[in-house]
């Protein structure tokens, strides 16, 4: 592998694994002659970016899931406070490392946000047992503030926030 693709997989790994897929399936077209099965080789390659996507998503769910039952369920904050901030400050972590890992993915975790909140509006009721309408129907935070370690202040002080 040259120095520069080293660079790319190491800067940024959903963008190196669209690339690689795609050059991939250009030596499938070129016909080169290797015994190699290029497209399912491409495909797996592009999975994996498709992962990166799935977890980011999957993690922005569980994030939003939690910081909604903080703001629409006070009364179970006394039994669940601990428990809710350990999930959403891990989630935060994991995102924000996918992110680093791979920039490129920071315009889906944009994009994903709506739908991410619509998943977790409902999960948030399921598990709370509370009536939907009990959670506003547009996001009350943005996903710079979701993805902030000091927000909420009031459940994230000092001694929790990194």
């Amino acid at each position: 592998m040259s120095s520069s693709k080293a660079t790319a997989f190491d800067q940024d790994f959903y963008a190196w694994t669209q690339e690689q897929a795609a050059a991939l399936r250009r030596a499938a077209a070129d016909r080169v002659n290797l015994p190699i099965d290029w497209e399912n080789l491409a495909e797996e390659v592009d999975s994996m970016g498709r992962g990166e996507r799935h977890e980011i998503e999957h993690r922005l769910t569980v994030l939003l899931t939690h910081l909604l039952k903080w703001f629409c369920c006070p009364d179970l904050r006394d039994r669940c406070e601990r428990p809710w901030r350990l999930i959403i400050r891990e989630q935060r972590r994991m995102i924000v490392k996918r992110l680093a890992d791979s920039p490129s993915l920071r315009p889906f975790a944009a994009a994903a946000f709506a739908e991410a909140y619509r998943n977790a509006r409902g999960d948030a009721a399921d598990e709370a047992e509370a009536d939907i309408r009990s959670f506003p129907p547009d996001p009350p935070f943005s996903l710079d503030e979701a993805l902030d370690p000091a927000y909420p202040p009031d459940l994230f002080p000092p001694e929790w926030r990194g």
